[in-house]
């Protein structure tokens, strides 16, 4: 098996060694990550400066490249340089410090690097450990494995990808679930600086919780490992038909 490995923490985070470790047990591993953290970044490219590539070493030997872009951006160049156009059969972004359930696939870089590779047709999977602090990648990276392994045997529709997301702790069990849509950014902090501006820092709070484990973000917080196929199309076909009525 041949994959493409990337993230939004950064070439040198530390659940991307985490998962390329197991990976590389039994699969052909290509690392091309940021060189610095690119999180929140959604699905941005890079256009109008250079993209620059160099090799990284971890524990003392070659580990993958690191670019001076967004994970979008490593996934393209990764398939395009490194790999001079040959498509990998598996695209992996993460391990992901921090969730990336809800509406926060929409602003996720992990979730962009997956989302990138299913638009060149590539199957992928987006991977997220849901803790801010003294992460625990092991457990992650192991069940990133399982579904490597699973979605190699089974396939993805094309223009499918999965957003995986792990519960810290003990594992209640893997559920697929649909995306949540309740917002989770938007409220602002007002300060002031030390010149007298004022400056705004946005903040948020969780949704509020509902006991529906087929919700990624509810299940995640029950204790689920939460698998949602994701489609790159976000046309909504029934109301498009609607569409056709309206007196344009």
């Amino acid at each position: 098996m041949k994959i493409l490995l990337t993230n939004d923490d950064g070439i040198y985070a530390e659940g991307l060694y985490a998962i390329y470790k197991e990976l590389a047990r039994f699969a052909d591993v290509t690392v091309v990550a940021p060189e610095s953290e690119q999180s929140s970044v959604g699905h941005g490219i890079t256009l109008f400066y250079p993209l620059f590539m160099r090799k990284v070493n971890q524990r003392g030997k070659f580990f993958g490249f690191a670019v001076s872009g967004k994970p979008a951006d490593c996934v393209k160049l990764g398939v395009e340089v490194v790999l001079k156009g040959q498509k990998p059969d598996l695209v992996i972004s993460g391990i992901n410090f921090g969730g990336n359930d809800g509406c926060s696939v929409f602003y996720s870089g992990t979730v962009a690097g997956a989302r990138e590779g299913a638009l060149m047709g590539i199957d992928s999977m987006a991977l997220s450990l849901d803790v801010y602090e003294n992460p625990d990648f092991g457990p992650s990276a192991k069940i990133g494995v399982k579904l490597a392994r699973l979605i190699y045997e089974n396939k993805l529709p094309k223009g499918t990808f999965l957003n995986v997301n792990v519960p810290p702790g003990r594992i209640k069990g893997v559920l697929p679930t649909r995306q949540g849509t309740d917002p989770i950014h938007g409220q602002f902090k007002q300060r002031r600086n030390p010149h007298e501006k004022n400056y705004f820092w946005m903040t948020g709070k969780a949704p509020k919780h509902i006991n529906d484990n087929s919700i990624d973000t509810y299940a995640l917080k029950n204790g689920y490992v939460t698998v949602t196929a994701l489609r790159c199309g976000l046309t909504d076909e029934f109301f498009r038909d609607t569409l056709h009525h309206w007196k344009f």
